[in-house]
């Protein structure tokens, strides 16, 4: 059978404050904020990069389709860097956001990558990597 998908979208994080979310995001990988409306018309918030986002709720968003038990910090994502890995690092490390873990060798969907781990404010884990 051939793949029937053809990549990610978009995720969903319930997170304690969304604006501390969004400007996370913003500073630490250059996402561009998103506000728009469900299909209820209720008030929704992401971060958009490129033909990617993530969308953000907290505890209280409202959505047909949120998860039962909505768990703040559960996340664990990887990004692909845009520039070198070690230009990204040097980023971090220019706006105070702390590495957890890495430069680390993993392997990616596509084969080997080099990765480093953050968390956002949440405690989501953010890897982000370089394929090598």
């Amino acid at each position: 059978m051939s793949r029937l998908v053809d990549r990610i979208d978009h995720i969903v994080l319930t997170v304690a404050d969304i604006e501390a979310a969004t400007r996370f995001y913003e500073r630490a990988f250059g996402f561009e904020r998103e506000f728009f409306r469900g299909p209820e018309g209720q008030p929704r918030h992401a971060v958009r990069c490129g033909q990617f986002k993530i969308n953000l709720q907290d505890a209280a968003t409202e959505t047909p389709t949120k998860a039962r038990v909505p768990t703040i910090g559960a996340g664990d994502f990887c990004l692909i860097a845009s520039v070198p890995l070690d230009a990204f690092i040097a980023h971090l490390g220019t706006e105070g956001i702390p590495i957890d873990t890495g430069p680390v060798p993993r392997r990616g969907a596509l084969g080997p990558i080099r990765s480093v781990y953050l968390r956002d404010p949440d405690g989501n884990l953010v890897e982000v990597a370089e394929y090598l």
